[in-house]
């Protein structure tokens, strides 16, 4: 059974990128993606992604608003994507499986 992906960012390329670098993995399916937080709080809600690459700087709610909103409930495994490493050791103390810098290389 493939690992049940989301992708959350609010930048359609980023997106598009991590798309194309996941489409060859046979063990990963993408179940959905989104460009903001409220999005992908109800997205997770609904298909209970096992993974989550989520962007910290997002419309509505930032990704660790998405984090908190989900955390008494159902909260996947979380990849933090993001052009800034000043929030790497605030994504690891919300449990973050890792922390990846844009732009993202193969």
């Amino acid at each position: 059974m493939p690992i049940r992906v989301l992708l959350s960012d609010d930048e359609a390329l980023a997106r598009e990128r991590l798309r194309r670098l996941l489409k060859d993995e046979d063990d990963l399916e993408i179940v959905g993606e989104c460009g903001d937080g409220k999005t992908a709080i109800a997205l997770v809600q609904r298909e209970k992604p096992d993974l989550l690459f989520l962007d910290i700087q997002m419309p509505e709610v930032d990704g660790f608003g998405v984090m908190a909103a989900l955390k008494a409930e159902y909260l996947p495994l979380t990849i933090f994507v993001t052009a800034y490493d000043r929030y790497a050791m605030k994504a690891f103390e919300v449990h973050a499986l890792d922390y990846l810098l844009k732009p993202i290389g193969k």
